[in-house]
């Protein structure tokens, strides 16, 4: 397909002698059609050339040489220069190339590029809640959308198993174990001694000491800790298989920090070796002052690891097992400063500055109840699973109202209900705050995920009265030059572009946002072009790009983790 951006790019090179990646980089596409489709803001070259930037971009309208086939009008406007493309030309490319790849936007560009992404992440022991939906279905999306782009993606798991909190949940068990039915409910049962233990060490400094000493028991190998982790780890396990079954997620590794237990004194001794890790107040630190952070904690006073060393010890198994290019760490924006603290401490490693400079922190807001944070230990949590299957339940309830004669109302209700949540995960910009209210994360009205599937049921509905997809052959992509078929034609064109814009600012919205905008765009086309027409050549191509547009919607939506139906 022709790159439009890029052969503009080149003529203002030539025109200019500057980077053709520089220019291609600062190309942008306006909001309104009347501004063309293409527009280079001349600005940043005023200091440069030293004129003022709408003089640059009339000298450059006159003396840029291209193809008049492809670029119909170049315009002046203050300090832009927007371009027109052909839209005979536009349209012939785009359906062209829909009917040629099934898998449409798909690229190399990544190919012999490591991504290793590490996601989702819920604790042993302690219910899979919305907050760590986020980091689920982010994860998930950047890793389908990655991949897309020919990068070669290692998904982890890295499940919280280890830490003190499990000095604190054996300690609960040895008080209390008996009265809990951990078999048969395990995650209610664990949560409900962590939060009694929880209480109980607010009330005795030496109750919390105890736990600690647990932690540090089970760090040693003591066998009754250990088997009692092994029974929580594996109950719990279990349970969240649940979850990632209904949202399809799958990981291609489950190390967790537990992994990385024989593993961290190597990085403590790499540390040592560096001349950085000092002694304060028993506990073995990396002064980071420098470096404007608080320092970072690498063993506690009783000896025990941190969560920083299991990190630097999983950067190091990382590098060497999977060769990283970038790594990606998507937590909640609260570990912001405890990223910095281990990406710094990494540069002591002695690692190449290829992986330390990969090392990337992809950070998103909390999920927030109305009546503020939730916490484990506080006990007001909404757990995934329940949300899930609430949103399949309200799903069908709509169905039954709307459509009750509809086939395979359960496979249908899964689709929407569960695609009604991704999508309003991945609707807003990662690092917003989300407020959990069930009328506006299962609202089937409006900018979300149950309105993306509808419009792509409604292009199966259209192929379906017209016969089916018409021969690329006959059809004539000049019955598409009208702006509502020119505008969807856009937005199809745009789809690769988009999928890059996702992978350079690790930002899955900027693809839900698209989704919306062909959504909004086949809508309107359809309100005003009838389809099913008398002349067939009209109606060929309107059907075909009806085609199109159901195509890019069902990838789109695929590499955001949500299933289409094709009936609602």
């Amino acid at each position: 397909m022709i790159d439009f951006k890029k052969m503009i790019a080149e003529a203002i090179a030539k025109t200019l002698e500057i980077d053709v990646k520089e220019i291609e980089m600062s190309i942008e596409n306006p909001k309104g059609a009347d501004n063309g489709d293409y527009a280079f803001p001349c600005f940043r070259l005023a200091k440069t050339l030293r004129k003022a930037p709408p003089m640059i971009a009339e000298e450059i309208k006159t003396k840029i040489k291209i193809d008049e086939n492809q670029i119909t009008k170049i315009e002046v406007v203050g300090g832009y220069i927007n371009f027109f493309v052909n839209k005979e030309a536009l349209a012939k490319q785009v359906l062209q190339e829909i009917a040629q790849n099934e898998e449409y936007g798909k690229s190399e560009m990544g190919k012999e590029k490591n991504i290793v992404i590490d996601y989702s992440a819920p604790n042993i022991a302690k219910p899979f809640h919305i907050g760590h939906l986020r980091s689920t279905v982010i994860g998930a999306a950047l890793y389908k959308i990655y991949k897309y782009l020919g990068y070669n993606v290692t998904g982890v798991n890295h499940l919280g198993d280890y830490g003190t909190q499990f000095g604190k949940l054996i300690e609960g068990y040895k008080k209390w174990g008996s009265e809990y039915n951990i078999d048969e409910n395990p995650i209610d049962e664990l949560t409900k001694i962590y939060i009694r233990i929880n209480q109980a060490c607010k009330e005795d400094e030496s109750i919390l000491e105890e736990c600690r000493n647990n932690f540090k028991k089970l760090e040693d190998g003591d066998s009754y800790c250990v088997e009692l982790w092994n029974k929580f780890k594996d109950a719990s396990l279990k349970e969240f298989q649940k979850v990632y079954d209904l949202l399809g997620s799958k990981f291609d590794s489950w190390n967790g920090e537990a992994f990385y237990a024989d593993k961290m004194p190597e990085i403590v001794e790499l540390l040592e070796m560096s001349g950085r890790l000092v002694e304060s107040e028993g506990a073995r630190i990396i002064d980071l002052e420098n470096q404007g952070m608080a320092p970072c904690i690498i063993e506690k006073s009783n000896s025990s690891s941190t969560y920083a060393t299991r990190d630097l010890a999983a950067i190091m198994y990382r590098a060497r097992t999977y060769n990283f290019d970038k790594a990606l760490y998507v937590t909640s924006y609260e570990q912001v400063l405890h990223f910095k603290q281990i990406f710094e401490t990494a540069k002591l490693l002695g690692l190449d500055e290829k992986y330390t400079n990969g090392l990337e922190h992809v950070p998103f807001g909390m999920v927030l109840q109305k009546e503020g944070k939730m916490s484990t230990r506080e006990g007001n949590v909404i757990k995934l699973e329940e949300l899930l299957n609430e949103a399949m339940s309200r799903a069908k309830n709509i169905i039954e109202e709307k459509n009750p004669e509809l086939e395979n109302k359960e496979e249908v209700a899964k689709k929407v209900g569960i695609g009604a949540v991704i999508f309003n995960d991945l609707a807003n910009s990662r690092v917003k705050d989300e407020i959990f209210d069930w009328d506006t994360i299962l609202n089937f009205q409006g900018e979300t995920g149950p309105y993306v599937q509808y419009t792509y049921v409604r292009t199966k509905s259209v192929i379906e009265k017209a016969g089916g997809i018409p021969d690329i052959n006959k059809v004539n992509s000049n019955y598409l030059l009208d702006d509502a078929s020119n505008r969807i034609l856009k937005l199809i064109y745009n789809f690769e572009d988009i999928l890059i814009q996702v992978t350079d600012k690790n930002e899955p919205s900027i693809l839900s946002r698209y989704l919306i905008d062909v959504a909004k765009a086949y809508s309107n086309f359809y309100n005003e072009n009838k389809i099913i027409v008398d002349d067939k050549g009209i109606q060929n191509a309107r059907v075909y790009l009806t085609y199109a547009v159901g195509k890019v919607l069902k990838l789109g939506a695929s590499l955001l983790g949500i299933e289409m139906p094709d009936k609602m």
